[in-house]
């Protein structure tokens, strides 16, 4: 007995000396994810080494007496990881300044690891004389973690059910029934009530002989209010073979939207039907900016290959590449922007090897160079009179291109990142600029002048787009898309979206990027005294139901009750929420008989 405590004692000081060297070297520990930042300090990682010892002096057991026991410690140490992730979501250590991910597999390899440690712990305590077995010690560990998750699952299921019930004494008891969702609610009662028995009857086996008892009875239920719709809501999300998708052009007539993405393809999507139509391929690498003219006849892309092509849009077919005297590309670095002037005759192109190059719209040769930016290109927007041509840099500037002279006539300094994203106002009077140091700034295009600076964004900005009404613009970062009003640069509103975005001509629409790597469909809502109507709900049941087709069936349910609550008759009196409500519920059957 003394030599086993001797040699398991020698592991765990060993893991605990080498966690407490691996701190002392690297120093500034952490963890990071979705619940914020957590510090590591020397004591904690000391005693995850002396973990990580314990787990080598247990296999070395394991695999000295072929005990299948720690089989089982390694399973149930890996559920409880992956259980971790699960419910904290994705996480990563920081050490010395550098991050690293960390994935679920890692945390069921730790929660493995975790697990072999109790084991080595175990065999000690039974060959210490504690009256206690390895095998006795392990049941305990596996009943406890079972209890937890019982316990877990039911605090989400009691949860979920207060939410329900809070609207269901004014909602659900009413026109909902005929449409099903009355009888999934108390299909979720009834589920409720019998896991719940079953966990309360679990929770009191060997746990101390104390009953189980949720501390959610004590939490106050919060009271649901039906509040005044969004001023903007998706209404549509399209789906289709497409990457990340990094711009967006809009036809003159609003019909057809176009999207430049990583999937090396330029595809074209009918607005109204929310189909994909047709997808310009032949691209060797990621296309990164597309614009339209505006007779709606051509579209243009740049990609990073250094090329930029057009193509008849009304045909759907190639017309050819731009090149400039005998090279074979049209510029020497990445094409980041396209656009074309407002009489359709000529485009611009923004490059990373610092220059602009404005090209024929018809004969696609290049008409001259505009060098002057010390850095990359990033952004071009000509000025709505077709004087002018604007530009944003990596170099953190913004130039304003006389067109009639080919000079710059102004430099604006402000930004203290890339400036990534440009549009000027239609009435020709103010230049937006966004930026990676999160600001959008507003300037006065004939002076200069900084008008006014908007705060807001959490990461760098990388679309703009200004509403035909000229009364609001839209901003898009990697994470969100903010809404404010024009005049007054208050924020009007988030929408849960990324970029790229594009408002359609007649401004009632806007189109944007998302995480998913699909594109959503936002659409002014209107109140209830305003008498108009939304937009009519159609399409496959996922498309209504707005999931992917292979979602999981949970998530199919949260989103059938998340749009019924919106369009319940009771509670939404426009025109359409009774057609609305009809589609949805046909969606969710659709779903539940395939």
């Amino acid at each position: 007995m003394i030599n086993n405590y001797k040699e398991s004692t020698i592991f765990i000081s060993t893991g605990t000396f080498t966690g407490a060297a691996f701190s002392t070297t690297f120093g500034n520990m952490g963890l990071v994810g979705g619940f914020g930042g957590i510090g590591i300090g020397m004591a904690p990682v000391a005693a995850a080494g002396g973990v990580v010892g314990a787990a080598a002096y247990g296999a070395f057991q394991a695999i000295g007496e072929g005990d299948a026991i720690a089989i089982g410690a390694i399973g149930i140490g890996a559920v409880g990881g992956v259980g971790f992730y699960s419910a904290v979501g994705g996480m990563g250590l920081s050490v010395g300044g550098t991050a690293f991910g960390i994935g679920m597999g890692a945390m069921a390899a730790a929660g493995g690891v975790i697990g072999l440690a109790f084991y080595g712990i175990a065999k000690l305590i039974d060959k210490s004389g504690s009256g206690e077995s390895a095998a006795q010690a392990f049941a305990r560990m596996e009943e406890k973690v079972l209890y937890m998750e019982a316990y877990t699952e039911a605090l989400y299921e009691l949860e979920l059910m207060s939410l329900e019930s809070g609207l269901a004494d004014f909602i659900w008891k009413q026109k909902v029934a005929n449409l099903e969702v009355e009888e999934e609610f108390q299909a979720l009662k009834a589920k409720l009530h019998s896991k719940n028995r079953a966990y309360c009857n679990f929770s009191t086996v060997n746990l101390h002989k104390q009953p189980f008892i949720p501390f959610i009875s004590k939490r106050k239920i919060i009271s649901l209010q039906v509040q005044p719709s969004p001023t903007w809501q998706c209404v549509k999300t399209l789906r289709g073979e497409v990457g990340a998708i990094n711009s967006i052009a809009v036809s003159p007539n609003g019909e057809v939207i176009a999207t430049a993405s990583d999937n090396k393809t330029v595809s074209l999507w009918n607005l109204q039907k929310g189909k994909q139509i047709f997808s310009f391929c032949g691209f060797a690498k990621e296309v990164f900016s597309v614009a339209i003219s505006p007779d709606g006849e051509m579209l243009v892309s740049g990609d990073f290959e250094n090329k930029i092509t057009r193509w008849n849009l009304p045909k759907k077919q190639l017309i050819g590449t731009c090149f400039y005297s005998i090279s074979p590309y049209s510029h020497l670095g990445f094409v980041y922007s396209v656009a074309f002037s407002p009489n359709g005759n000529i485009f611009a192109s923004a490059s990373a090897d610092k220059t602009i190059k404005i090209w024929g719209r018809f004969t696609g040769d290049l008409k001259y160079t505009l060098n002057g930016h010390y850095e990359a290109v990033f952004c071009l927007v000509f000025s709505p009179d077709g004087k002018f041509l604007v530009s944003g840099s990596i170099d953190k500037t913004i130039r304003i291109w006389d067109l009639s002279t080919r000079r710059v006539i102004r430099v604006l300094q402000g930004h203290s990142g890339w400036v990534s994203a440009i549009a000027i106002t239609p009435d020709n009077h103010t230049i937006i600029s966004g930026s990676t140091d999160t600001t959008i700034k507003l300037w006065n295009l004939h002076t200069g002048e900084l008008i006014s600076t908007l705060d807001g964004h959490s990461t760098a900005i990388f679309s703009l787009s200004i509403n035909p009404d000229q009364e609001t613009f839209a901003s898009a970062s990697t994470n969100e898309i903010k809404l404010w009003n024009l005049k007054t640069g208050k924020l009007l509103q988030n929408l849960s979206g990324r970029y790229p975005v594009a408002f359609t001509p007649d401004g009632t629409t806007l189109v944007s990027g998302s995480k998913y790597k699909e594109i959503q469909i936002w659409q002014k809502s209107f109140t209830q005294s305003e008498n108009s109507s939304e937009t009519l709900l159609s399409g496959e049941w996922w498309e209504v139901l707005g999931v992917p087709k292979n979602a999981q069936p949970e998530d199919v349910k949260i989103a059938y009750h998340r749009l019924a609550r919106k369009y319940h008759p009771d509670i939404n009196n426009s025109v359409t929420a009774k057609a609305n409500m009809q589609a949805i519920a046909t969606a969710y059957q659709n779903f539940r008989s395939k």
